[in-house]
């Protein structure tokens, strides 16, 4: 059931996002979510004008599409438990998770080689570029100030009392799409092959916390066990656990798979702590999935 994480399983879950929204909110622009849906990818591509070819290797268009996903899933099972949301909010929600790992890209007039140089900081860097975004697309100047609030709530650091939220809905959204950002890395199926990618990442933005990614893995856990879950449960009021409505009411499956995947790349990952310590050699036997490099 890996496939139902990504979509049609074949890295464009454009169509359920569209499917989705429109059961949520039937008043939804559809034509708009798909232009801003096409424009992340030639983003992240280097093809829309402003930005130059950087897709980065960890925070990258495949990750950001899955946050996308995520986040409207999520929004479907607050749907199905009674919560309505405008059709601007429904918009503003995904705006903010398309844009959210875009200050990680490189501009026309950057002279660094990686987007990773702005590790540190990124979401800021995102807020640029998502309110030039609504500028130049003509879209209502209230969706600036609106979808930095949300971008925020993905910045691991943020708390929520630092940013003013215009109404309920807004806050929920930055809730989701807070949410979603952890939940569609960390159950992602190449998750573990993935993090010595976040490990380059960190250390070419001078974010470096870790002397190599084996330690970065064994912080890993602790890191699930403590900050996720205090940031899911506590700081984002336990939005994700809409996930489960979505699956049921949508797929006729009674689980939240992402929580469920997740467990699993976590209870694996101790076994191969366990078992490897810090010989890199064992860990490669451990982790034999080869991520794709492009969506």
């Amino acid at each position: 059931m890996t496939y139902l994480l990504e979509g049609d399983g074949c890295g464009d879950p454009l169509e359920e996002i569209l499917k989705l929204a429109r059961i949520i909110q039937p008043l939804v622009d559809i034509q708009l979510i798909t232009r801003i849906h096409r424009d992340i990818t030639s983003i992240f591509s280097g093809t829309f004008p402003g930005f130059r070819d950087s897709n980065p290797t960890y925070h990258n268009l495949r990750h950001t599409r899955q946050v996308a996903l995520a986040s409207v899933r999520m929004l479907h099972g607050l749907w199905c438990e009674g919560r309505s949301f405008s059709a601007e909010t429904l918009i503003q929600g995904l705006l903010s998770a398309y844009f959210h790992d875009t200050g990680m890209l490189l501009g026309d007039g950057d002279t660094a080689k990686t987007g990773s140089k702005y590790f540190r900081g990124h979401e800021e860097r995102s807020v640029t570029f998502v309110k030039r975004y609504i500028e130049t697309s003509r879209l209502p100047a209230a969706y600036g100030e609106n979808c930095a609030a949300i971008i925020r709530c993905t910045d691991l650091n943020c708390d929520l009392e630092q940013y003013s939220f215009p109404n309920e809905e807004i806050t929920l959204a930055g809730q989701v799409v807070g949410s979603a950002d952890i939940l569609a890395q960390m159950a992602d199926r190449y998750y573990l092959e993935r993090l010595p990618l976040l490990f380059q990442e960190q250390k070419d933005g001078k974010e470096h916390q870790y002397n190599s990614p084996i330690e970065l893995m064994e912080r890993t856990t602790q890191f699930y066990h403590t900050t996720v879950t205090r940031r899911l449960r506590g700081t984002f009021a336990n939005v994700s656990h809409a996930m489960q409505s979505h699956f049921r009411e949508y797929r006729q499956i009674d689980e939240d798979l992402y929580s469920r995947s997740i467990e699993k790349n976590i209870t694996y990952l101790e076994t191969i702590i366990a078992n490897c310590a810090a010989n890199q050699d064992c860990v490669k036997r451990y982790l034999r999935r080869v991520s794709p490099n492009k969506p």
